[in-house]
Parts: structure tokens; C-alpha cells; sequence
């Protein structure tokens, strides 16, 4: 065997948890019966493809937008920049760019929990996965040692400029924004889904945002933001991951966005095994053969999974059981030959 991942999260019968995690939803406890059926779906794949939203990250310490109490939309009226907004209205970015220079300290420090690690083992140790396609935009996949990772939303570590082709590292980018902006100090540490926070709206009018060093064009982060649109060739990739698994494993999204519901129609429409792990119901759940309603870090790092090729010690004693009984049919077909010829 590979090895018994196991992960101590409380549980009782029959009870939901307010969770110990600011950020994670009330949810009901995984039961055994829920672990084995997860476990059964993975050690059955080969090419596994695994979707992951939100609701792995939270258990990290970043917030979502759609929890029920604890999401971004439950605690504050603000809602997220959206891509028109922010191409055309300097001021604008100024309040985007002021906000996400404050909250990135934290959010670029922010780990990867066992969830991502177990993920990270699926396809490193395991071999089990061929690919990680995650909404989230925080890179914890690739902190936590996942190498074949779609970011589908992009990612916040990186920023581009929308007149050319340059790119910028994000902490390089921190380095220019902190020597063109001395004076910033906030003190507000509510950090939101893509990293930004509240600060004073004479600090957002008063914060200095450079243009490209190449073009003069308007740098944005790489993350889709609401109103824009998935690159075609990462849609095509992620197209192609899609059609070339057996089973897709959804983790801690609720598909709500058509960029992820559209995965989950790919995958039923090319008759693959889908499985579901969320806190409360998705848009895809008429779709998945295994849908468990619970939090994902109370399941994932407790699976017992198998090494591709692998085979238990149960199908070795079916193989030899049916071999045996292929001998002991020979065996008798060959005496009552014998019998004949002696009679």
C-alpha cells in the first residue's frame, strides 16, 4: 500500500458543525459510508480529472463569496470590481490597485491545507490524477507540489497589461506600487475572496497606479474578473482534460459560474463518472453519481487510496480464488476422461 492518509476533524451523528474555520460554512459530518464511497470512485479511476473551487481554500483562511453567513456577500455590501468597470474608470483602478496593495502581504501568505496536499499525492505519489483545473486564483495547488494545474480564473501572482503582451511578477509589482506609493498605511485587515481590503476612500484617490513599462497600457491582475471572459485556448485545454479522463471529482464548488458548470456538462455529455464533495448543493448535482454534502478537508485527507497498477490484497485473493476453481474444473474433467478410458 501507499499509505493511510488519516485527518482527525470532529464528528457526530446526525449534527451540524459550526466550524472552527472563520470562513467555513455550517456543514453536516462526513459518515464512513461517505469516506468509502469517495475512496471506491478514486481507486477505480486512472485518469482522474479533479475541479476544486472556493471551498478548499476556505479552510485556508481565504473567504468566499457565496457561503451561506461567513461568504463575502453574507458579511460586507461590497461586491467584487467588475472587468468593464475597471478598463474604463481610472478611479477605479486606483480603489482596486490601493486595496490589493494593502491585503497582499497577507494573501500571498496564506498555505495550502491537507486538502491541497492530499490532491498534490493523488497525482505526484498516486497517479491517480491528470489534472488539477481550480477556480480559485490563490495558487495554493501549486504551493502544496500539484504540477499539472489549469488556473481557469488565472491568478493573482501574476499581472498583465491589457495593450501588449507584457507580464509582471505580483511581488515585483508590490515593490513598484510601495516606491510610487511611501505614505500608504491602512489598518483594515478584512481580507476579500481575491485579496483585497478595506481602506479609506482618501487613501483609494490618493494611490498612485503605474501604466506598462513597455506600451503605457492599463495593468490589471491575470484573474478573470466578473464580466470577463476565459481565455479560448485555456477553455480548449481545460476542453481537452475533460475528454481525455475517465472520472471528473468536484471539490468545494458550487458550479454556480457557467466557466465551471460547463466542465460538468462536458464530463456527463462524454458518459464520464462524476463525484461531488461541497458544503450544500450545486448546480451540477443532477449530473454526478456520488454527490456528498460535507466539508471537504473532513473527507479528502482521510482516503486510503491505491497507487495506479496497484492491487489490493482482496482482488489478489478473487484472481487466485478464480483460478483455483478454473484447476479444480480441469482437474475433474481429467479424472472422469481418465475413468472413461479405464471403463
Amino acid at each position: 500500500m501507499c499509505g493511510l492518509y488519516l485527518y482527525r476533524a470532529f464528528s457526530s451523528a446526525n449534527k451540524c458543525y459550526n466550524s472552527v474555520f472563520p470562513f467555513v460554512p455550517r456543514y453536516t459530518p462526513v459518515h464512513d459510508e461517505d469516506i468509502e464511497k469517495i475512496n471506491h470512485f478514486i481507486n477505480n479511476a486512472n485518469n482522474l480529472l479533479i475541479l476544486t473551487g472556493a471551498g478548499i481554500s476556505t479552510e485556508s483562511g481565504i473567504p468566499d463569496y457565496r457561503s451561506e453567513g461567513v461568504g463575502l456577500y453574507a458579511r460586507s455590501s461590497r461586491r467584487p470590481i467588475h472587468y468593464q468597470d475597471f478598463v474604463k474608470r481610472e478611479a477605479t483602478r486606483k480603489r482596486y490597485w490601493a486595496r490589493n496593495y494593502v491585503g497582499w502581504p497577507t494573501f500571498s501568505s496564506f498555505l495550502p491545507n491537507p486538502v491541497h496536499f492530499m490532491i498534490k499525492d493523488l497525482e505526484m505519489k498516486h497517479e491517480k490524477v491528470r489534472c488539477v483545473v481550480t477556480q480559485n486564483v490563490d495558487r495554493l495547488h501549486t504551493k502544496a507540489g500539484s504540477k499539472h494545474v489549469i488556473e481557469l480564473h488565472g491568478s493573482v501572482f501574476k499581472v498583465m497589461c491589457l495593450g501588449c503582451d507584457n507580464t509582471v511578477d505580483r511581488h515585483y509589482f508590490q515593490a513598484v506600487l510601495e516606491e510610487m506609493n511611501p505614505y500608504m498605511k491602512a489598518e483594515s485587515v478584512m481580507i476579500r475572496p481575491d485579496g483585497d481590503v478595506d481602506i479609506s476612500q482618501d487613501q483609494e484617490q490618493q494611490f498612485c497606479v503605474p501604466s506598462c513599462s513597455h506600451c503605457g497600457g492599463i495593468l490589471k491582475p491575470d484573474i478573470i474578473f466578473f464580466g470577463d471572459n476565459v481565455p479560448q485556448q485555456r477553455v480548449e485545454a481545460v476542453k481537452h482534460e475533460v475528454e481525455s479522463c475517465d472520472s471528473l471529482l468536484v471539490l468545494g464548488s458550487s458550479l454556480t459560474v457557467y466557466s465551471s458548470y460547463r466542465i460538468i456538462l462536458q464530463a456527463s455529455e462524454h458518459k464520464k463518472q462524476i463525484a461531488i464533495v461541497n458544503i450544500g448543493p450545486t448546480r451540477g448535482d443532477r449530473y454526478a453519481h456520488i454527490k456528498v454534502d460535507t466539508r471537504c478537508g473532513d473527507i479528502i485527507p482521510r482516503l486510503h487510496v491505491r497507487c495506479s497498477g496497484e492491487v489490493s490484497f482482496g482482488v489478489v485473493i478473487m484472481v487466485l480464488s478464480l483460478w483455483l476453481q478454473v484447476f479444480r474444473d480441469w482437474l475433474n474433467n481429467f479424472q472422469l476422461i481418465r475413468l472413461d478410458k479405464d471403463t
